[in-house]
């Protein structure tokens, strides 16, 4: 490990130690700042975000939306495969959408990214349908993490992918944590009506899961719609914000 990666691990044990764990939920001011810088530089989360730009297969022309795109770095490596596309990020922390703005902004100026600053429960965009979404770390923050999930269903083409990402970072979290974490993931992308899931592993510390799934195609009805009219037994249910929250602590 070099000078620089031991000098941030450093930085977060302190930054933990003193309360500053909420800023990776909601940046704010100065404090806020600090943490997008993190999170802009950590290379485990530059990877993580580079390694679920690539399972998404992005092709030149789709439009993709990102839920939670913190200081940008997704972004980036969306736009530089989208190039005939649109990339919407979407965060709800005027810090992030700030540091976002400036990591992107030649792609911003050609009309290739559009930074949007919005909660996700309050989520209104004219930009779609998209081909593809994507979000990093994020879903455990969502209030009723399914309803948020058939609403991005809705944005999506059908046969749209999405991808949803957690490398959790609760204390002591493990392999086996990061498994748990992408069955949560998959039983709420299932209630949600998503299909063909897929599950892929990066071998970070802890490892990252990245969770995939489509949108049905538009001549029969999703998995959801059907369980609607008659309950079935053997879905299983989604977790509670609560329950999520167990193993995603955090964006960082």
């Amino acid at each position: 490990m070099g000078i620089k990666h031991r000098a941030l691990g450093r930085i977060m044990q302190w930054w933990a130690a003193h309360g500053g764990l909420a800023q990776f939920h909601h940046p704010t001011g100065a404090v806020g700042h600090a943490a997008g810088w993190i999170m802009g530089r950590r290379s485990s989360n530059v990877a993580r975000n580079r390694w679920a730009v690539q399972l998404l297969d992005i092709q030149p022309t789709d439009r993709v939306i990102e839920l939670g795109c913190g200081p940008g770095v997704a972004i980036a490596a969306l736009a530089t495969r989208a190039i005939r596309g649109l990339v919407v990020g979407v965060d709800h922390s005027q810090v992030m959408i700030r540091q976002a703005r400036r990591r992107n902004r030649a792609a911003i100026r050609a009309g290739r990214v559009r930074l949007i600053r919005t909660p996700v429960e309050s989520l209104s965009i004219s930009d779609g349908p998209f081909n593809a979404a994507l979000a990093v770390n994020t879903v455990g923050m969502w209030p009723d993490p399914t309803a948020r999930l058939r609403e991005l269903g809705r944005l999506l083409r059908p046969g749209g992918r999405i991808a949803l990402v957690s490398q959790p970072r609760c204390p002591g979290a493990t392999a086996a944590t990061s498994a748990a974490a992408a069955n949560e993931l998959a039983a709420l992308l299932t209630e949600a009506g998503f299909e063909h899931l897929r599950t892929e592993m990066l071998g970070l510390d802890p490892p990252a899961a990245c969770v995939l799934g489509h949108v049905a195609p538009a001549d029969r009805p999703s998995s959801s719609a059907v369980q609607q009219r008659g309950h079935d037994p053997r879905v299983r249910r989604s977790p509670t914000r609560s329950g999520i929250r167990s193993w995603l602590d955090g964006r960082r």
